[in-house]
């Protein structure tokens, strides 16, 4: 699905259009974010509900204006239908690739839009830039 980006990922501010896929039709725990500009720019994205429990956070009202999202919690699904995807960056090895919980991107369903969030370090302690995969997966590491 296409989605107009009313808020851009940083450093891609030129984007304006991007398309989400899932990476395997069986998987919603990773998803792809691929650039509509045909410039090759694509991330892995991964769902952080199924991952952390405590992955919560208000969305900043000028966010939730840009990408008309109604409700008053940053969970509320009873009035529209988004999605919340952190981006990955991937290492070799898998196990050392890390998650930014601290810039979340949220997708507005019903009228395909999406925005990248940055929240305040300060407010939210127990969310890092750059969280290592392997504290939430076990890659069944031998000894």
């Amino acid at each position: 699905m296409e989605f107009v980006v009313k808020s851009p990922i940083l450093g891609f501010e030129y984007i304006q259009k991007m398309k989400l896929e899932r990476i395997d039709k069986d998987d919603d725990v990773f998803m792809r974010l691929v650039s509509c500009e045909n410039d090759g720019v694509s991330f892995t994205l991964v769902n952080p509900y199924a991952i952390r429990a405590d992955y919560v956070f208000d969305i900043p009202t000028p966010v939730k204006v840009l990408l008309d999202l109604k409700g008053t919690s940053s969970i509320d699904t009873a009035q529209v239908q988004f999605a919340v995807l952190n981006i990955v960056r991937v290492n070799e090895p898998i196990e050392q690739s890390t998650v930014n919980f601290l810039a979340p991107i949220i997708f507005n369903f019903e009228n395909q839009t999406m925005a990248q969030v940055v929240l305040e370090s300060f407010k939210y302690e127990n969310f890092g830039l750059s969280e290592p995969i392997s504290k939430f997966f076990d890659f069944g590491n031998k000894s």
